[in-house]
């Protein structure tokens, strides 16, 4: 039986959290949190509701011994914050889960970690979080890690959950892909308004142009990244829910800091270091860090 810790309460860390607690693999499920909660309450793709109370701390010296696996949840720019649970929560079996947008899940947390105790992953599971500890789990949705003996382990805590988790050899080609979506998605940002917003007159156009930029740079760096992925990422926004609100676009209207760098910056940096232009994610990247 093992037990875990989810740094972050938001819509995926909240989400991972109440499924988790329903697995027989799992003893205890704690959940790091700035505020308290009283309880996780998850309204699953089916209409049902999982409400689960893990342990919830929120302070590092509340933690008295490590954990099996910590899942960070947090947000990428959020490093340091995370960074204070890692030394109380880490032993030396510890694994460490970072389920963050963008492609340098290993980079951000190697000066606390070495990076052969980080496992990458990319997560598409869409959810909204509507009120602390309050979510709608919109899609059932996936995990992907590296494969190897860590990703494996870490599949196996999902089994009973309707997120389909897996590993792969090619992790990179998958989060380049996972950017692909994130970085088409500032345009809910920028212009305020939810996944309907595609639909607009020339939005269709601009999300292709900046998965565009990705695909190119995503190449650079070895993902095998195919051209029909501008279309496909505009097919699938234009499937989506008109209501369908990202996280990006539900920090920038709750005032709270964006993570355009992990969406878009990135793209711009590994562009300029490769020679690549990458107008429309600068440009996205450029106004999202303004607004902040």
């Amino acid at each position: 039986m093992m037990r875990l810790a989810v740094i972050g309460p938001g819509a995926i860390g909240g989400t991972v959290a109440a499924w988790l607690s329903r697995s027989p693999r799992v003893a205890e499920v704690t959940l790091c949190a700035r505020t308290p909660l009283d309880r996780l309450v998850v309204e699953t793709p089916d209409g049902s509701v999982i409400e689960a109370r893990p342990r919830v701390v929120t302070d590092p010296v509340q933690i008295t011994a490590p954990v099996d696996w910590v899942l960070i949840a947090t947000k990428a720019y959020d490093v340091v914050g995370t960074g204070a649970w890692l030394a109380p929560l880490v032993g030396p079996e510890t694994r460490v889960a970072v389920l963050q947008n963008g492609v340098e899940h290993v980079e951000r947390f190697n000066p606390y970690l070495p990076a052969d105790r980080i496992l990458p992953v990319v997560i598409d599971v869409p959810a909204e979080r509507s009120a602390p500890g309050r979510i709608r789990h919109r899609r059932d949705g996936t995990i992907v890690v590296p494969v190897g003996a860590a990703g494996e382990a870490f599949v196996a805590l999902f089994a009973d959950s309707v997120i389909v988790a897996s590993t792969t050899e090619d992790f990179t080609t998958v989060a380049w892909t996972k950017l692909a979506l994130n970085c088409a998605g500032a345009v809910n940002a920028l212009t305020g308004r939810p996944g309907g917003v595609v639909r607009a007159a020339g939005i269709g156009a601009l999300m292709r142009g900046m998965v565009r930029e990705c695909v190119l740079v995503g190449r650079a760096v070895g993902a095998d990244l195919g051209d029909h992925l501008p279309d496909w990422v505009v097919e699938r926004a234009e499937t989506s829910p008109p209501d369908s609100v990202n996280s990006l676009l539900a920090d920038r209207l709750a005032g709270r800091p964006m993570e355009w760098d992990a969406r878009n910056g990135v793209i711009a940096r590994l562009g300029k270091a490769h020679g690549i232009a990458t107008p429309l994610n600068g440009m996205a990247a450029l106004i999202l860090s303004a607004a902040d």
